[in-house]
């Protein structure tokens, strides 16, 4: 899931679906700490300058942040959807599946119950295939809170594929005013030496020219160079997954019979603002491959 799920398939053949899980695991996060009401709101205070001025074109700031054997992205944006809407289309395991499958490397996405509810994800490459050749990883999904004023929702996996581990992806929201909300997406992963290999291969070639959208300095003709290598790969990825919430909540107030149609457009017509960074197929097939993997969702 993600760019580097396509990338690495090319180099991992052998290994089948569990290169296709690392890129869900540079999309699909790990360890992200709660907030609440209150701690939100003064982190979009704090924010106020970079939503105001920055190189998204709306209030949005990215953040991303490499230790040893971690790596953790964190989305703040403002929303122009009222509380009660982001509420409502966040907080059901049923929705996330709908939010997920808009991405590339999303191939199908169920809810189940053992011990809770659980999100299986069937990942594989950018382009249509059979599901039985996807990899599937089972998330534990968890609403923590639920209230008048914050929402916080997780999704986490304790292992994975290529030495990855302790996934998480955490979203939270509170309201600006009766109008806005401020929405923190965060995830990170835990990896060992065969992911950290995976990605070493990926960047030294067929991904030495991607970037990220942390801006690092500015050319002699003004133009802003972009971060690199690990960084810029897990920065593509936050805004990819950021995105697919962004359309969803975008459709939500639509007839049902128009939703579908209007995610998969506003996904693909979001990433294509950002096309540098984002870029991975065209149009049509995009389009084409989601309707049939959400029919083929929805029949499951």
């Amino acid at each position: 899931m993600g760019v580097l799920v396509v990338k690495l398939n090319l180099w991992c053949r052998g290994w089948r679906g569990a290169c296709a899980v690392l890129g869900l695991a540079l999309l699909l996060p790990l360890s992200a700490l709660g907030q609440d009401a209150a701690s939100l709101r003064a982190k979009h205070a704090s924010l106020n300058e970079r939503l105001a001025n920055n190189q998204f074109g709306r209030p949005l700031a990215l953040e991303s942040l490499q230790t040893d054997g971690d790596l953790k992205g964190d989305v703040y944006v403002v929303v122009d959807h009222p509380f009660q809407l982001v509420q409502q289309a966040l907080q059901s395991a049923e929705n996330w599946c709908d939010i997920l499958i808009l991405h590339l490397n999303v191939k199908r996405c169920r809810v189940g119950e053992e011990g809770g509810k659980m999100l299986a994800l069937s990942v594989g490459r950018k382009f249509d295939q059979p599901i039985e050749k996807a990899y599937e990883l089972d998330f534990a999904y968890r609403v923590p809170a639920a209230r008048s004023d914050y929402l916080q929702v997780q999704l986490t996996a304790p292992v994975g594929p290529l030495s990855t581990r302790n996934y998480r992806i955490l979203v939270e929201a509170t309201p600006v005013d009766p109008r806005r909300t401020v929405i923190h997406m965060s995830y990170a992963y835990g990896y060992g030496f065969a992911a950290r290999m995976a990605m070493q291969t990926y960047l030294a070639t067929i991904g030495s020219q991607k970037v990220g959208f942390t801006i690092t300095d500015h050319k002699p003709d003004g133009k802003p160079e972009y971060i690199g290598g690990v960084l810029g790969l897990l920065e593509r990825n936050t805004m990819r997954y950021y995105l697919a919430i962004d359309a969803y909540l975008a459709a939500y107030s639509l007839p049902p019979a128009e939703q579908v149609e209007r995610r998969i457009r506003e996904w693909y017509a979001s990433t294509e603002r950002y096309a540098p960074q984002l870029r991975e197929m065209e149009k049509t097939d995009y389009l084409e491959m989601k309707r049939k993997e959400i029919r083929r969702q929805k029949e499951s």
